[in-house]
């Protein structure tokens, strides 16, 4: 349980507004229709993701210096694309947190949940920067875990037969649906950059942990987000679908209308079960995006510049809260919104993460014996493909 650590980092990150808004929603519109598209984007995600420890396990070094490697180009490309993206993603996340920490607790406005989730996020990453976020996480994703477990059972049994006829959606607002419950299905690609300085940071800590370690640490998160995915999926298929009720873009309003329709189906005691699966979801998510965001824009900046700035990380934090209230105040009814525009870009810019991460996996800065396989980068290529097919596809409808 030590020298685990990166890879449950990445499970809090991934298991959010995907897992809980986007798969929930899946469930109750498609019932498990979508369960291929979930399926499927794990699978050729996979390799994209693991090649962000693989690397860092192997070279020391995090994909921000890889990509530094391979020309100023792409990483002006990757600051840019990580500048014009961060804030909506912060402020998403934040949003949906505030709205079910408002309901559970049953008082306080989205404002005032906002402000307490992101001070109580900034005091835990500036005390006790990695290494509480290191013990946190485990606990975090376990509770999530066990929560959506129980969940999972229990509404099983208050439902008769399931039906797993899987749909391809054909309308253009259900397509965009698709492009969007995708996007950030697992997580977006770019948190492999995340990964990759988690694992260094976690190779300070633990100097004994490796590749094999760090691969296993990995695949342990993945595992863990693919099946809660699935979990969520199968939550909103068994106690949302048919019923007839529509999602509030209001974040406080969304999380009421989420845990009464858990509560009316399973009985009030679930609202405690599912009060703590999805506020430790989102609170985990929030917690390492704001963490993530400034450490690769800190470390941008300085590789840019050929700079060091002591305070640089601080500095965006700052940046970032700023943004993400900024914005927050502008579309705090626009819950829905800030989600499908975050998650759409996400998948529209996953491509560029992919080919940079296979080009950097199979660089000469990698040792031979730690490049991927052949049946990994048959894997990517299928996979770059498919992100681009899935991405011209989406734009041809618009």
């Amino acid at each position: 349980m030590r020298k685990l650590g990166p890879g449950f980092l990445f499970a809090g990150a991934a298991i959010g507004v995907s897992h809980l808004v986007q798969s929930t929603r899946a469930g109750a519109d498609f019932g498990f229709g979508l369960l291929w598209a979930l399926l499927l984007i794990n699978l050729i995600k996979y390799p994209f993701f693991q090649f962000g420890p693989r690397y860092a396990s192997a070279t020391g070094k995090n994909l921000v210096e890889g990509y530094r490697s391979l020309g100023k180009g792409v990483l002006i490309a990757y600051f840019f694309i990580t500048f014009g993206t961060m804030f909506t993603i912060q402020t998403a996340v934040t949003i949906v947190t505030a709205g079910i920490a408002s309901s559970l607790f049953g008082w306080g406005s989205s404002i005032v949940w906002v402000t307490i989730i992101t001070g109580i996020c900034f005091a835990i990453l500036l005390i006790g920067k990695y290494k509480i976020l290191d013990t946190l996480m485990k606990f975090i994703v376990l509770s999530l875990t066990i929560s959506t477990i129980v969940a999972v059972i229990l509404a099983t049994k208050s439902v008769g037969t399931v039906d797993f006829q899987q749909i391809f959606p054909k309308d253009a607002m259900s397509i965009a649906f698709l492009i969007a419950f995708m996007g950030w299905m697992p997580a977006p690609l770019d948190i492999s950059i995340w990964h990759s300085i988690w694992t260094v940071e976690k190779k300070k800590i633990n100097p004994s942990v490796t590749p094999k370690q760090s691969n296993f640490d990995f695949n342990v998160g993945y595992i863990t987000t693919t099946l809660l995915g699935i979990g969520f999926i199968a939550l909103g298929a068994l106690v949302m679908f048919d019923s007839g009720e529509s999602f509030s873009s209001n974040g406080t309003q969304f999380a009421n209308q989420l845990i009464s329709m858990y509560t009316l189906s399973l009985g009030d005691w679930a609202k405690i079960i599912i009060g703590v699966a999805a506020l430790t979801t989102m609170f985990s998510t929030t917690l390492t995006t704001l963490d993530a965001s400034p450490r690769v824009m800190h470390q941008t900046s300085e590789l840019l510049l050929h700079k060091v700035f002591k305070k640089g990380y601080l500095f965006w934090i700052l940046i970032l809260m700023g943004g993400t209230l900024s914005i927050f105040f502008f579309f705090i009814s626009e819950m829905g919104l800030l989600i499908k525009i975050a998650t759409i870009l996400s998948f529209l810019t996953a491509p560029f993460y992919a080919v940079i991460n296979f080009i950097l996996v199979n660089g000469k800065q990698m040792p031979k014996s730690e490049r991927p396989s052949h049946f990994l980068n048959g894997l990517s290529i299928v996979g770059i493909v498919v992100l681009i097919g899935f991405g011209l596809w989406f734009l041809t409808t618009l």
